[in-house]
């Protein structure tokens, strides 16, 4: 018999201090775009579009259950592809004022190599943009 397969990432979760500026963050220097969904019991919950994905935000303290084991701000390392250079993403990030703590420095990711530059979130999530390289 064959063990069945994931085909791939429809959403993540992440758990925030503060609603309003993470979403701020994601929307003006990240491009993604917020918005609010009912669940089926109508509930409000927020998350961040980009492409066919998105990212769940669950309120610290506050969380939707099922939730993680140890739900904590702060605590995710997330790599985002993109086609735009990373010096016009350098640029946009410096007139935010949003500190780039590393590169651009060669990098692995899922498909091959990647050119990589290394911010944070307001929670202090480590958020990677990449290029494919070559």
């Amino acid at each position: 018999m064959t063990a069945p397969k994931i085909s791939h990432l429809d959403h993540l979760v992440l758990t925030v201090s503060d609603m309003a500026a993470t979403l701020d963050f994601y929307r003006d220097a990240l491009g993604m775009r917020p918005e609010t969904f009912r669940t089926a019991d109508g509930t409000g919950r927020h998350a961040l579009r980009f492409g066919a994905q998105k990212i769940n935000l669950h309120q610290a303290r506050a969380e939707f259950l099922p939730k993680a084991a140890r739900a904590t701000p702060g605590s995710a390392d997330l790599c985002f592809l993109s086609a735009t250079p990373l010096d016009a993403w350098q640029a946009h990030l410096a007139a935010l004022g949003v500190t780039i703590e590393d590169g651009p420095l060669p990098r692995t990711g899922a498909t091959g190599p990647i050119m990589s530059l290394y911010l944070r979130d307001p929670d202090g999530n480590l958020i990677e943009i990449s290029n494919k390289a070559g």
